[in-house]
């Protein structure tokens, strides 16, 4: 099986599967409109996977964004679709490649989980997320790079804006695939902040669903509590179009062009008790992404940060450590030497915990979700940071995610949304964030919001 080691740049031109000279679609279109194209025979599902394909191959190499890939074996795949074609009627993802984690596991690929311990592991079967896609139509693209064990020791991913910066973690080879145009759509995961805050460092729009909302059998867990599947893409449109798949909820994906037409969204916007931690440029975007949305007719819906939330930062942290001492207290156990100094580092603080930490965090996280509506006030979405700021320069960590734990272990639903630039020149992210099980709504808000943002010129 060859792997690649991704690189920048934007990728190939799709034919459409007709005689003559046919017009090209670049391999970065949405994956709505991929997908369109292939049910409507006006491209194959092969001619797809080959653009795709032909982009990894020669752009991969400094962007190391993928940990396994296969040419003939996504081509046999597409061929394959190809030849039941009626089949792909009614499949809303229909030739649409997908890149996935390495931490969700496929037949197709190896699943490494980002760790040395698990080199070659092989697994049976698909995970639950991944036989969705499949069912839908979708091609696995290949897998892409994790942090360690989905924590936070880097793998080789670099930033395609900058390869000598990081492109967050521990989703960081699904978020610099998609940017880098090398995949309209990929699988991550997210525990603390590795779904949104590579999507902010990286510059794509990215979801993380409500609690459970989409089926983890198959994902290699490190915090029962915490983790979620989480999806990267160019668009609102192309992540609802993703999610609404795995979480089998089909309204999802008609929630941005509804959301467009209709009315507009109530706005807060706060950049969390830990403000001091985000850099100006970030403060500044903010400011402006809030100022912006109330300019083209959102609602100004003041909100405050109740001061029993302010513990929610440590409370998740504890958690994550905690739960992820007993899921990898096997690895920790016996293969202690094959993890790196700040997986054993991690796992070390966790189990020196004192006996009452672990429960009063997930009593501290049940009671502030339970007060909800108190944080959000009148509000449909808060704005928030993604991360700090832009991505931080040097590739020996991933960056800093507590802008994302309260909401994470609220259960929250978030979308990473582009917003401005760094001082660099690279991307900054705005979160926008709604109440638990108010995905449907966040879909049509964040949709509202990007049309508002990018019709300002500030997406």
């Amino acid at each position: 099986m060859a792997t690649a080691h991704p690189g920048a740049g934007a990728a190939g031109a799709i034919d459409r599967a007709s005689a003559g000279r046919p017009p090209e679609l670049p391999a970065q279109a949405a994956a709505t409109e991929l997908a369109r194209r292939v049910r409507a025979a006006e491209s194959t599902v092969e001619a797809v996977a080959s653009a795709y394909a032909d982009a990894i191959e020669a752009r991969d190499a400094p962007l190391r964004a993928f940990a396994a890939f296969d040419r003939k074996v996504l081509l046999d795949e597409a061929r394959r679709l190809d030849r039941s074609q009626p089949a792909a009627q009614g499949r809303p993802l229909a030739g649409v490649p997908v890149a996935v984690k390495d931490v969700i596991d496929t037949a197709q690929y190896p699943t490494a989980y980002g760790s040395p311990i698990y080199a070659g592991h092989r697994p049976v079967l698909d995970a639950a997320c991944v036989a969705l896609l499949r069912q839908a139509g979708a091609l696995v693209l290949g897998k892409t790079v994790t942090a360690e064990l989905a924590f936070l020791t880097p793998g080789p991913t670099r930033n395609p804006h900058d390869p000598q910066r990081t492109p967050g973690g521990s989703s960081s080879g699904s978020a610099a695939a998609v940017a880098a145009g090398l995949a309209p759509l990929a699988l991550g995961t997210q525990t603390a902040g590795s779904v949104i805050r590579p999507a902010s460092f990286c510059g794509v729009v990215a979801f993380k669903p409500s609690t459970r909302l989409i089926a983890r059998s198959g994902v290699k867990i490190v915090s029962d509590t915490l983790d979620e599947v989480g999806v990267f893409a160019a668009s609102v449109d192309d992540a609802a179009l993703l999610a609404s798949v795995l979480a089998q909820r089909p309204d999802w994906a008609l929630q941005p062009e509804l959301g467009r037409s209709g009315p507009a969204p109530r706005v807060g916007w706060h950049p969390t008790p830990e403000q001091r931690h985000a850099e100006a440029s970030m403060r500044r975007a903010l400011r402006q992404a809030a100022l912006s949305a109330f300019e083209a007719g959102a609602v100004r819906a003041p909100i405050d940060w109740p001061g029993g939330f302010h513990g929610l930062f440590d409370a998740q942290r504890t958690i994550q450590l905690a739960e992820m001492a007993r899921a990898l207290g096997p690895d920790y156990a016996y293969r202690r030497g094959q993890l790196s100094e700040g997986m054993v580092a991690a796992i070390s603080e966790a189990l020196a915990f004192a006996p009452d930490r672990y429960p009063r965090a997930l009593q501290l996280a049940r009671d502030c979700a339970g007060r909800i509506d108190t944080l959000f006030g009148a509000a449909d979405v808060i704005l928030a940071p993604s991360a700090a700021g832009e991505a931080p320069a040097g590739l020996h960590s991933t960056g800093d995610p507590r802008f994302s734990r309260p909401w994470q272990v609220l259960g929250c639903p978030m979308i990473n949304l582009p917003y401005g630039r760094g001082p660099a020149g690279l991307p900054l992210g705005v979160s926008v964030v709604a109440r638990p099980g108010q995905d449907t709504l966040l879909f049509a808000a964040a949709a509202w919001l990007e049309a508002c943002w990018r019709a300002g010129g500030g997406a």
